[in-house]
């Protein structure tokens, strides 16, 4: 799997911590930036990898930030992207097999390295389920999205 992952400053230590987690996993992954601990802005990363996803460049994406809310919410702004903020494991793969999550977003002020890791790697094991209910509500957000672009 192709893995966008982006940060800005204060996700950077997290994001460089993970990156060779992920390939251990056996995923591939496009870095789109921040590349150091230099004050930049959440949104812009988060938008690049939202971007990728939408562009096929990649198939699921990770965003972190500080608290991870701001990022969350500039990614959700992009049609056809469903991020969710998670700090827990049910969360993290629950998002996928329900709601065809394909950004999970971290706060690197709010958890540890190894967190990050189980919650990474619960992520990128899950699958959408596909399951009439599942698929439902997934055509009512799609929906909603087209109203509103």
């Amino acid at each position: 799997m192709l893995v966008a992952l982006g940060s800005d400053h204060a996700g950077f230590p997290l994001k460089e911590s993970v990156k060779e987690f992920i390939k251990a996993q056996g995923h591939t992954i496009k870095d789109y930036g921040t590349y150091s601990s230099a004050s930049v802005d959440y949104p812009d990363f988060a938008e690049k990898v939202g971007v990728a996803l939408g562009n096929s460049e990649a198939d699921r994406g990770i965003v972190i930030c500080g608290s991870g809310v701001g990022a969350s919410i500039a990614i959700n702004k992009l049609p056809g992207i469903r991020a969710g903020l998670c700090h827990d494991t049910y969360s993290a793969h629950q998002g996928v097999e329900h709601d065809d999550m394909n950004v999970l977003v971290l706060g690197a002020r709010i958890i540890g390295l190894e967190l990050a890791r189980e919650l990474i790697q619960t992520y990128l094991r899950a699958k959408f389920t596909d399951e009439d209910r599942h698929r439902r509500r997934l055509e009512k957000i799609k929906k909603i999205e087209s109203r509103y672009s």
